[in-house]
């Protein structure tokens, strides 16, 4: 089991920058892969970004890639999202979630725990 926190969202201005954090707790904790996703309104959820816990390469959506920046620390259980040069078309909600399978990269239904959302909005 695991429970996820989001936080760090806001209000900013288009070409500002965001860092979000999504703290987690529960047990065996290092075993699992990481995803970000985000979801405007009348809109589906979309991926973002995924790490894996146990190693490989950060993965991007082609949206984001280049501008935002995925990360984790496992002593503080916590990973983050660095978001650069944002744009409009990024305002969403985002939400952090968590996978038991050894990773799940952009697949939705692969994920197993979710946080409850940060809004981002930026402005142009």
């Amino acid at each position: 089991q695991v429970q996820l926190v989001e936080s760090g969202g806001g209000l900013v201005q288009a070409g500002g920058s965001l860092r979000l954090s999504c703290a987690a707790s529960g047990r065996t904790f290092s075993r699992y892969a990481m995803g970000w996703f985000r979801q405007a309104p009348g809109n589906e959820r979309k991926f973002v970004a995924a790490i894996s816990w146990s190693g490989g390469n950060p993965y991007y959506a082609d949206s984001v890639k280049g501008r935002f920046t995925i990360s984790r620390d496992n002593a503080k259980n916590t990973v983050y999202l660095q978001m650069n040069s944002l744009k409009p078309e990024d305002t969403a909600v985002y939400y952090c979630a968590a996978t038991t399978k050894y990773y799940s990269g952009s697949y939705l239904g692969g994920y197993d725990y979710w946080g409850q959302g940060t809004q981002v909005t930026v402005s142009s």
